[in-house]
């Protein structure tokens, strides 16, 4: 660490089976002086190709958390999940996903803690959502008091995590929280590959964030959907996954908390209804709030 830094750490996450992207992101980090990677979790999940992924990193030796999606792709493996998410049209892409991998990739990600902290500066604490839950997403919404209580749970100063696949950054009186975005998934409407990078400077001990993106081959990405069967066995959802993809923002979880509002089965017509409405640039709130209305 001659360069002047006390370390400099690179943490991604949310790669959702996109071997592609990940590979972008090996590359542009090989042209970088790092001296350790963390993964925030969701390696599996809402993609076809998990199980390429987490041979991947686990040939890598990264320190990596479990996300939410590892355990949703445990919980179908096991089939410890409501009887008719094992029957329906809408959880056929969830089921695949969980075949996809073996029990080894299973044993793999099972294993994953729920939080680390960085090697070479204990300062850095990672969690995919938030202290409280890995479902918990920090984002622009997320009100200083909320931040202050997560702060409140952890003895570091820098908080990381994922989750939302948008970036952010928010400075406190005495730390930082970083949402690193995602990597294979992004839902800010850039759809290059998005992680960040961890800078502490020797004079001051204080951390810089850099924000970057990569640019990889999409187009191989959606062909997967094709030629691995995803997109036919997947039904509904895994067409809404490839149109995330595409658009780099989210359709899938919206859709699904509209056709309960709206009381109706998630097919193909009602997803056009749906889309008819929706506007992606809106937050979900304020879109669930005038669908209520």
């Amino acid at each position: 660490m001659s360069r002047g830094t006390m370390s400099r750490i690179a943490v991604l996450a949310d790669i959702h089976a996109n071997p592609p992207a990940l590979e972008a992101v090996i590359d542009d980090l090989s042209d970088l002086e790092i001296d350790e990677v963390l993964v925030g979790g969701d390696l599996v999940g809402r993609g076809p190709c998990g199980s390429t992924v987490v041979d991947r990193i686990e040939e890598l030796g990264w320190t990596t958390i479990r996300g939410n999606h590892e355990d949703y792709v445990l919980s179908f493996r096991r089939r410890d999940v409501p009887d008719d998410w094992l029957v329906a049209d809408e959880w056929s892409a969830s089921r695949w996903m969980a075949e996809e991998i073996d029990d080894r990739h299973a044993e793999f990600i099972d294993a994953l803690p729920f939080s680390a902290s960085a090697e070479t500066d204990a300062d850095l604490r990672l969690f995919h959502g938030s202290p409280r839950s890995y479902n918990e997403g920090i984002g622009h919404w997320t009100s200083r008091g909320t931040l202050e209580e997560h702060f409140e749970g952890i003895d570091e100063s820098l908080l990381v995590c994922a989750h939302t696949h948008r970036p952010l950054k928010r400075e406190l009186d005495g730390g930082m929280v970083v949402n690193v975005g995602s990597v294979g998934l992004p839902f800010n409407g850039d759809p290059r590959a998005q992680y960040a990078i961890f800078e502490r400077t020797a004079g001051t001990g204080s951390w810089t964030v850099e924000f970057r993106q990569v640019d990889y081959d999409r187009d191989a990405m959606l062909k997967h959907y094709e030629t691995t069967g995803f997109l036919e066995a997947g039904g509904i959802t895994a067409h809404i996954l490839k149109r995330e993809l595409e658009q780099a923002r989210p359709y899938l979880v919206p859709f699904l908390k509209w056709t309960e509002i709206e009381d109706v089965e998630p097919t193909f017509d009602r997803f056009d209804d749906f889309l008819s409405i929706f506007d992606p640039e809106e937050s979900m709130m304020d879109f669930f709030n005038r669908v209520r209305d």
